[in-house]
């Protein structure tokens, strides 16, 4: 499921929606993918992606695209490791499409479970200050941080000491919670804030954050009253090959 916003109009500033995210590769060295990416048009207008998972390591992948081969590319989605197939479907009829995958590394804060209120916030929870959703970086007592790194990503501890700590959760009304969490990773691309609902298998990101964030206000879906929670500093790796497809006539006409 792609990202979607759940945040105030200011903090559309810091936190990115997956579809619509435009990226910007880093432009210091990072080690090569071993994903390998694949592409075929399954009708005119619906493309499948595919690819090997093993790579060692990976928290997960972004599927990216462009109608141009040197971009900007967009994110289409946050996928996690195990994932290696994507449809992209309904696409504009004769129109190239460019895609690439591009793998991130990081640890992940401890989770933590959340219950929230039965019902909807009331007209004043809704109207008071919400202040609280806006991503922020809360000044604190400094602490000691390390490097992230997709180098020897393989070892399970190569990115634990810079892990998030002290994620906290506080429910602010049955559809919100503010988050709070301490910063220890030196040189992160961002922070994703991953959800697992209640009876799932899995964790899923729904916020992209920036660099030194460590506050932020979620409003949650209506799926989510009893759900887990936790917070991934991370870092992109390197880049996987670039697949292109023309997509055909619209079948439609």
């Amino acid at each position: 499921m792609p990202l979607r916003l759940r945040a105030t109009v200011a903090a559309a500033l810091t936190v990115s929606t997956l579809a619509g995210c435009s990226s910007s590769p880093e432009e210091r060295r990072k080690p090569d993918t071993s994903a390998r990416l694949a592409a075929t048009l399954d009708s005119p207008i619906d493309i499948t992606l595919r690819w090997k998972d093993d790579e060692p390591g990976v928290a997960g992948r972004t599927v990216e695209f462009a109608t141009e081969k040197a971009g900007p590319y967009t994110v289409l989605e946050f996928m996690p490791p195990g994932r290696t197939t994507y449809r992209h479907p309904d696409l504009m009829p004769e129109t190239p499409f460019y895609y690439r995958l591009r793998s991130y590394f990081g640890p992940a804060s401890s989770a933590v479970e959340v219950s929230l209120p039965p019902g909807e916030p009331s007209e004043k929870e809704l109207t008071d200050n919400q202040e609280w959703m806006t991503p922020r970086t809360v000044e604190g007592p400094k602490v000691r941080t390390a490097p992230l790194t997709a180098r020897g990503a393989g070892r399970a501890d190569a990115n634990a000491a810079a892990a998030p700590t002290d994620f906290e959760p506080t429910v602010k009304h049955a559809t919100g919670i503010h988050f709070t969490w301490t910063d220890r990773a030196a040189d992160e691309d961002g922070y994703l804030l991953e959800v697992r609902q209640a009876g799932s298998e899995g964790y899923r990101p729904v916020a992209l954050l920036d660099p030194d964030i460590n506050s932020f206000g979620l409003i949650t879906l209506p799926e989510e009253k009893r759900a887990s929670y936790r917070v991934r500093a991370f870092v992109y790796g390197e880049q996987s090959n670039v697949v292109h497809l023309t997509t055909g006539s619209d079948p439609g006409t």
